[in-house]
């Protein structure tokens, strides 16, 4: 049994993880109202598609963690926003290409740019033996959550 600094380690744990998840539901809210907005499965696509280049619905869902389904709506507010285009593929028509356009390539470098910027102010006093054992720890949570 854990001794009772332990527990309230686990505890303050907890509620910083219920803290995090409530800030993700503010910034999708956020994202849901002001149409320049970037959520983050679309940033991970266009990530994505930068780095792996043309994909089918089913490789993208894999890469983003997420289904067929959702992908295929994520998909289409990103041709909408012409940020990627869809392609079939000529000796398989069945099967449809995601590529990222120019346009999506300029905005994700762009959020690039102001994620890296913004996360070296909000850890500038971590030191990397700090930032390696949160990444431990946010490991360790992605797999309790996706458990629950």
């Amino acid at each position: 049994m854990p001794d009772s600094a332990e527990a309230e380690a686990r505890d303050r744990l907890a509620r910083a993880a219920y803290t995090l998840s409530a800030a993700d539901a503010r910034l999708r809210g956020r994202v849901s109202r002001d149409q320049n907005a970037l959520s983050f499965p679309h940033a991970r696509a266009l990530r994505t598609l930068t780095e792996q280049g043309p994909l089918s619905i089913s490789r993208l869902a894999g890469y983003t963690e997420t289904t067929g389904a959702a992908v295929t709506q994520l998909v289409n507010g990103l041709v909408k926003a012409g940020y990627v285009t869809r392609e079939r593929v000529a000796d398989d028509r069945r099967t449809v290409l995601v590529r990222i356009t120019e346009s999506g390539r300029r905005r994700h470098e762009d959020r690039e740019r102001r994620l890296a910027t913004a996360f070296a102010e909000t850890l500038n006093d971590f030191q990397p033996d700090q930032i390696a054992a949160a990444i431990e720890v946010m490991t360790a949570m992605t797999a309790f959550y996706d458990k629950l």
